[in-house]
């Protein structure tokens, strides 16, 4: 039997797939979930013989970030702290998934040495959390490897988020347009299942690392519309509403030579493949 592992977050969008994968592959896992309490408290981290934490449990939507940002520092800065103790006293080593804390980008593609400018509150509260794994990798000698995902996208994501809000859009028999925000913003999307192939190969990775996970090019608002239609084979008339969030950024894309030259690792699914298997999930569901 392989090690313990626990992952926090195990109900998450994410958490579902990766446990479901380390179960599959032979490891005992141990779930870490909202019914379980509050992350931050470490009264509510009793695992033992635990060999690896995979950490993602985190507020992450970011536009509520700025109506509530106590709440996103607390789970997410304190609740990190938190796990981070767990690990200095029971000997584990430790994934952390943050986000993408870069800002505006100064240069295309962007690599983990680019600068950063954290621009949210949910942004913020991350980078402030790798600064905890650095620390105690540097003087508690836990063992930290730090994930920097970019835009994840999937089955079964809430519909809060760009792509399974406008592919319910354009299932909905009931209306004849597509609505959004803004059609010109550009995002680097990567297929969750490509980001648990990401996470499962940081459990044996023994040293402080840090990683950007991307697909490597970027698509605008526009481009996703437009793949939705076509894989539906149908038409709707889009309508932006030309509304731009605060400090929006026009455009990303990851640098994954990295992950790709130390882990080799690089995303499977192409976007196209990926629309394909929301859709057919979300008919399967309905």
């Amino acid at each position: 039997m392989k090690h313990n592992i626990l992952v926090t977050g195990s109900e998450g969008f994410i958490g579902k797939r990766l446990t479901a994968r380390l179960v599959s592959e032979g490891y005992e896992v141990c779930a870490f979930n909202r019914s379980c309490g509050d992350i931050s408290s470490k009264d509510n981290l009793p695992f033992k013989n635990i060999a690896h934490v995979l950490h993602l449990a985190a507020k992450t939507f970011v536009p509520a970030s700025w109506q509530n940002p106590y709440s996103f520092y607390n789970t997410n800065v304190m609740g990190t702290a938190n796990v981070l103790e767990f690990c200095r006293k029971n000997g584990c080593s430790l994934t952390f998934v943050s986000s993408y804390i870069y800002g505006t980008p100064k240069e295309l593609p962007v690599s983990e040495k680019h600068p950063v400018n954290p621009g949210t509150p949910y942004s913020h509260s991350k980078y402030m959390a790798e600064e905890l794994c650095r620390f105690y990798a540097d003087n508690f000698k836990v063992k930290v490897t730090i994930l920097r995902p970019f835009n994840i996208y999937g089955p079964a994501q809430n519909d809060s988020f760009l792509i399974p809000a406008i592919i319910k859009q354009a299932l909905d028999s009931s209306t004849d347009t597509i609505e959004v925000m803004d059609l010109l913003p550009r995002r680097d999307f990567l297929y969750v299942e490509d980001f648990v192939d990401a996470l499962m190969l940081t459990i044996q990775d023994d040293n402080y690392a840090l990683y950007n996970v991307g697909a490597g090019y970027s698509l605008s608002v526009s481009d996703v519309i437009q793949t939705v239609l076509d894989v539906l084979n149908t038409d709707k008339k889009v309508i932006s509403k030309d509304v731009v969030r605060e400090n929006e950024i026009n455009d990303v894309i990851a640098d994954i030579t990295k992950i790709r030259n130390e882990l080799n690792w690089q995303p499977k699914h192409s976007f196209n493949e990926g629309i394909i298997e929301i859709i057919r999930s979300t008919c399967l569901r309905k």
